[in-house]
């Protein structure tokens, strides 16, 4: 065995991996984790000390000694740290907007009925969105037909319309309005409220170009605005639309890890972000004489597993299985059990391409953006999407019967997602006082002490999924409550977190919530564009009362302790800009200027009453770090002893609002 095969147990905590780590590095089937060793890290470029930005350089910066050395421009290391920070908040907001901008054009085809295959699901939601967007009419009863309101099938084109407007508008953007009106007013007094998608990133990479803005303060006031038009725009627009056109969740329980694939059936994983193409692969799976060709090969049926967000895509509305996270990728063909990985947009590493040369797997790439040498080319098409995620299986199907040795790991774990703000306002209050109450008064009573959301990618820096699965055990053990999305939602799946069962492993309060209610102490909600979900929630639990009038009032925080991607920069930074402590692990892409780290560890908090924080050493000391915060926002709620149960009596329940 070589020495990389006997280390395997150091690079995760997942059982499964662990086994195709042993397989791949006695195969010689180079992955991340060996490329991770081989490639260490710039010490320069980590921290933001480089500056590629003209062919004048690049410059490099001494971490140690940061105010000693200028760029050949006169540049110095807080300008040159907060140029890099914003562009990756520009790029991952990007990333998000361009998966809305795509799901918005396809909504409006919808509702047109231009793109067969494609249709609105949730009238009730589309009349909700429709509203905030000033967007008058439609009657749910009719499901169409004519009457003195508009069908609802204008109501969704009307709300299309808008959604593409979002990007080129310089008006402001409609879902702003969602935010407490507290935070609008912190916004628009520090001069960071969006005017338009498309016009605040397109600023941000304007700004960051040689001899354009130099004050490390007026960046980052961009790179605000611009964090906000990903959360309260483009992944929100995301978000709502997808829920209409395809089913807003509701609880599903399903299976994870590499163990759901089949020995005796065509498998087929879905990678990437944008649902458009998933949704129609696990419709086209179902197909009988897709169905019939597979048992022609050989096989039983054609098994759809997910990886990624594409996959917590499908698993939220159809219960599809989910093989691994962004680190199993790779894995998953090393199985030798995967006929076609077919992928979109996000998060897909071009190593895939020279992997599946020792296999008979089938790379398949259907987004114009997005081409890997080595892979095979289907471009998706919605104005066609049946016919071509036909396409997709069939070659999955006749690639069947090359399939040679498999090396499937025995290892699944259940698991329950499928938790929007919608399920869980349900969820609290039935379908007749449906509200956030419940949560608020549980929080005030002190059975749970706050909410976090633990969110983001993996990285081949530190132990695959340790972090993340130790420090939600930290939270929900110390009685808060845990929201997912993601990665990292994926990680807790496997090891159990995401089941009712799982309540064992919380507190005695939230222990006794989640056993009252029926629910995991965990929470899937969804993929990493879903993170709006999130905000939308602390709206609700503002908007509820007893909690205080803005999200930087609430006892909660966010956590991304194994993040990787530039959009998980993007999200941290719309969180901050919206009132919430943000943590993030491994590694931290300022500290190369201690000024511009303190402005966002310290001083943003007096601006926006939200801070990033970093935490490297691990689980533990993050958990502290989160629990920390929640206390003191309880203290200033007043709320930081746990309050008794109050019995009550015939006068105080005629004061209850019904």
């Amino acid at each position: 065995m070589s020495p990389t095969a006997e280390k395997t147990n150091e690079n995760s905590v997942c059982e499964a991996t662990i086994e195709m780590l042993k397989y791949s590095a006695e195969s010689n089937y180079d992955t991340a984790f060996q490329r991770a060793q081989k490639v260490k890290p710039c010490p320069i470029g980590e921290v933001g000390a480089c500056c590629k930005h003209c062919a004048m350089g690049p410059c490099r910066f001494n971490p140690k000694k940061p105010d000693e050395i200028k760029g050949v421009c006169g540049a110095d290391i807080n300008t040159v740290a907060a140029r890099n920070f914003c562009r990756m908040i520009a790029a991952g907001t990007a990333a998000h907007c361009e998966h809305s901008r795509h799901v918005s054009h396809t909504f409006l085809s919808a509702a047109r009925g231009d793109v067969p295959g494609y249709k609105i699901q949730d009238v009730p939601k589309l009349l909700k969105v429709a509203a905030e967007f000033g967007i008058v009419g439609g009657d749910p009863a009719t499901y169409g037909g004519d009457t003195k309101d508009k069908p609802f099938n204008k109501v969704a084109e009307e709300l299309g319309q808008k959604a593409i407007g979002e990007f080129g508008t310089e008006k402001g953007l409609y879902m702003i309005k969602r935010a407490p009106q507290k935070r609008q007013e912190i916004w628009k007094e520090t001069g960071v409220t969006p005017r338009g998608i498309d016009r605040e990133i397109v600023e941000m990479m304007s700004r960051t170009h040689m001899g354009d803005d130099a004050d490390y303060k007026n960046l980052m006031l961009q790179g605000s605005r611009c964090s906000l038009v990903d959360g309260w725009g483009g992944s929100m627009i995301a978000t709502e639309l997808q829920d209409i056109m395809f089913g807003t969740p509701v609880p599903v329980r399903s299976k994870v890890n590499l163990g759901v694939l089949k020995n005796d059936q065509v498998n087929i994983i879905v990678h990437g972000h944008n649902p458009l193409m998933a949704e129609m692969v696990a419709v086209a799976a179902r197909d009988p004489e897709l169905v019939n060709l597979a048992k022609q090969k050989g096989a039983k049926g054609i098994n759809i597993a997910g990886m990624c967000c594409s996959g917590n895509e499908i698993l939220l509305r159809h219960g599809i299985p989910l093989a691994g996270n962004f680190l199993q990728q790779e894995l998953a063909i090393a199985t030798g059990a995967v006929e076609a990985m077919v992928v979109d947009v996000q998060c897909i590493m071009p190593a895939l391409g020279r992997l599946v040369e020792c296999f008979h797997t089938k790379l398949i790439t259907t987004s114009p953006t997005v081409k890997i040498q080595g892979a095979t080319h289907i471009e998706f098409n919605e104005h066609d999407a049946l016919n071509i995620a036909k396409t997709i299986v069939r070659t999955a199907v006749e690639n069947y019967p090359k399939r040679g040795k498999t090396n499937i790991p025995n290892k699944t774990t259940d698991l329950i997602a499928g938790f929007s703000h919608e399920t869980i306002n349900y969820m609290l209050g039935g379908s007749f006082r449906a509200s956030y109450r419940p949560l608020n008064d549980n929080i005030i009573n002190g059975r749970i002490r706050g909410v976090v959301g633990v969110v983001g990618c993996n990285n081949p820096r530190v132990k695959h999924d340790d972090v993340h699965i130790n420090l939600v055990k930290e939270l929900i053990g110390n009685d808060i409550l845990v929201v997912q999305t993601g990665c990292s939602a994926i990680a807790c799946a496997k090891e159990g977190l995401l089941i009712p069962e799982a309540a064992t492993m919380a507190g005695k309060g939230l222990r006794e919530v989640c056993e009252a209610v029926g629910m995991p102490p965990v929470l899937h909600c969804g993929a990493c564009v879903d993170n709006s979900r999130i905000l939308v929630a602390c709206t609700e639990m503002v908007r509820e009362g007893g909690l205080g009038n803005d999200i930087s009032d609430l006892p909660v925080a966010g956590c991304a302790p194994e993040w990787m991607s530039e959009k998980a920069i993007a999200i941290g930074q719309y969180f901050v800009t919206s009132g919430a402590l943000v943590v993030f692990g491994v590694t931290w892409p300022t500290t190369g200027s201690p000024t511009l780290t303190k402005y966002l560890f310290e001083e943003y908090e007096k601006i926006y009453k939200g801070k990033w924080a970093f935490e490297s050493r691990g689980a533990g000391q993050m958990a502290a770090m989160i629990i920390d915060h929640i206390n003191k926002k309880r203290e200033a709620l007043g709320i930081q002893k746990a309050q008794e149960r109050k019995l009550y009596d015939m006068e105080a329940r005629r004061a209850l609002e019904v």
